[in-house]
């Protein structure tokens, strides 16, 4: 099979579902967390601790707003470590999630990415999948007194386990909306778009799953959900 779809000879003249299509980041368009990704830079214990955090928040047991800081504060990354994780993002990229970015974005559907994660990081994922900057809404890190970036730059929305639902209120995207994703900001999305598609193909959390309006465990798996076959 090549990169692109199985069915994707007629995917191009496919009508999409959807005018916008929202994705997550972590475990969805990339197969990594990459709050974690960068706390393996650290000791056993704090890369432990971090995905155990991130586990416990995804999969809805905790909120977000418990553990964003919290793990921020242990790691404390540096502006190149930050640069790595993008490299990192690019390298981890799950199968089949280019060629589909691509067709929707050819199909002139408005492709957005949303994520809890770290902007500066994202961004250079974002412009290889062909995504515009403007169209990318992560958490943005200010430097802290010893120059790592420990500290939220602000009011970070995303940071927050309402944080999604809220953004996507405020871009008022053109409808109807799709949003893909895996975890449970994600799925506090339902109700403020037209579906909620979770994302199984990194990790199945049963919470998020039984509130989705369909689950796909691969790019693949998604195409009869984003377009009309």
């Amino acid at each position: 099979m090549t990169e692109r779809f199985v069915n994707a000879g007629h995917a191009a003249n496919a009508k999409p579902r959807f005018k916008t299509v929202v994705f997550d980041v972590d475990s969805t368009l990339a197969s990594i967390e990459g709050i974690d990704w960068l706390a393996t830079l650290r000791d056993d214990a704090i890369a432990r601790e971090s995905e155990a955090l991130t586990n416990q928040a995804m999969a809805g047991e905790i909120p977000i707003d418990a553990v964003y800081t919290r793990r921020l504060a242990r790691i404390r990354p540096t502006g190149a470590e930050l640069l790595m994780l993008g490299d990192a993002y690019r390298e981890t990229i799950v199968p089949g999630m280019p060629a589909l970015v691509r067709d929707l974005l050819d199909a002139r559907v408005h492709v957005h990415l949303l994520s809890g994660g770290l902007r500066a990081a994202i961004i250079p994922l974002a412009l290889h999948l062909g995504v515009a900057a403007d169209r990318v809404h992560a958490v943005s890190l200010a430097r802290d007194e010893d120059g790592t970036f420990s500290l939220l730059d602000g009011e970070q929305r995303l940071a927050t386990q309402q944080g999604k639902p809220q953004v996507v209120n405020a871009l008022q995207l053109r409808g109807p909306v799709a949003m893909v994703g895996d975890g449970s900001t994600d799925a506090a999305v339902r109700g403020v778009v037209d579906a909620f598609f979770a994302f199984t193909g990194v990790a199945r959390r049963e919470k998020v799953v039984a509130v989705a309006d369909a689950e796909a465990n691969s790019a693949d798996a998604l195409y009869p959900l984003l377009f009309e076959t």
